[in-house]
């Protein structure tokens, strides 16, 4: 699996979330948009491609260890090295989560 990243454009991220720049909703059109995935789905497809990385990082130290010609030092290298940025990014995921949600029960009503 090919891991990119990519500069942040917020006003595709804005246009994706159905707003304008400015914050306002888009105007509804005559055909109904297509359904963006939940919050739900989209964190349960991100905890899955980084245990994919995983796992093909534990696959490629297996056969390089089992001194497998087809099985490179370097692209097993750089298999553990995105499996290690997606976990890193996984965990500081959910350590906002955390955070939003302390703050959120701290608040008085």
């Amino acid at each position: 699996m090919k891991l990119e990243l990519k500069p942040f454009d917020f006003a595709q991220a804005v246009a994706r979330a159905g707003l304008r720049t400015d914050g306002t909703p888009l105007a509804a059109r005559g055909a109904p948009a297509a359904q963006a995935p939940s919050f739900q789905q989209a964190m349960t497809q991100a905890l899955k491609s980084v245990s994919a990385q995983q796992s093909e990082a534990q696959r490629l130290q297996r056969e390089l260890q089992l001194d497998n010609p087809q099985v490179s030092l370097e692209q097993t290298m750089v298999a553990m090295q995105r499996a290690q940025i997606g976990f890193q990014a996984t965990l500081q995921v959910r350590n906002r989560l955390v955070q939003a949600y302390s703050e959120i029960m701290n608040m008085q009503v």
